[in-house]
């Protein structure tokens, strides 16, 4: 059983879609720890209700907070397989990232490489999409590196936005989407499928 780590800035639509298929028999995984950067963050609450340990982690001095260090340490202890970032709207330090390399995927709601990098999360990657008249759209699941959004992908899946009138109905199709797409991945680190071959990530 794949042991998960899951980071949430907010309320943690894409942690229910992977809670909601562990439960369902889907997904062949755990869900050990959340981690915010935000104490409020209402992924939070729902995990506490779940008796999942949470975390709330800073680079800051935030007494509330644990440093990335003393979480990785944690992370270890608990003998986490894969740490996914759902919705995690803060950096991974590059130490962080180096010692669980290859271990950190992301969902980002766009089909990366366009609409990536700094700046670019939530609302601000409909809005760019649909701004660009672009007639389709979706989510992405990559590694995670030192730079933002440029990990190697391992999935997608595409949606028609070709008739949208706002960029909220492009971010309501898309996060159906992403809440497909990210627990199917996950089961593929769960039965080992996820292969780096010749600098290109398959599933095997």
């Amino acid at each position: 059983m794949l042991k998960l780590a899951v980071f949430v800035s907010g309320r943690g639509s894409n942690l229910k879609s992977i809670v909601d298929s562990i439960e369902t028999g889907k997904l062949n995984a755990i869900v050990l720890a959340v981690i915010s950067n935000k104490s409020d963050a209402p992924a939070l609450s729902f995990a506490k209700d779940k008796s999942i340990l949470t975390f709330v982690v800073s680079s800051n001095n935030n007494q509330e907070a644990i440093s990335f260090f003393d979480l990785s340490q944690k992370l270890i202890e608990l003998e986490i397989d894969l740490i996914v970032l759902a919705g995690f709207l803060k950096k991974i330090p590059d130490d962080f990232v180096e010692l669980f390399e290859n271990r950190i995927i992301n969902i980002h709601p766009a089909l990366l490489p366009s609409f990536g990098g700094k700046g670019m999360y939530g609302l601000n990657v409909h809005k760019a999409v649909f701004d660009s008249s672009a007639k389709l759209s979706g989510a992405t699941v990559h590694f995670v590196n030192q730079n933002y959004d440029e990990g190697k992908i391992i999935a997608q899946k595409c949606v028609d936005i070709s008739d949208v009138k706002t960029p909220e109905e492009i971010a309501d199709r898309v996060l159906n989407i992403e809440h497909l797409l990210l627990p199917e991945v996950i089961q593929f680190f769960a039965e080992g499928k996820v292969k780096i071959i010749n600098q290109r990530v398959v599933i095997e």
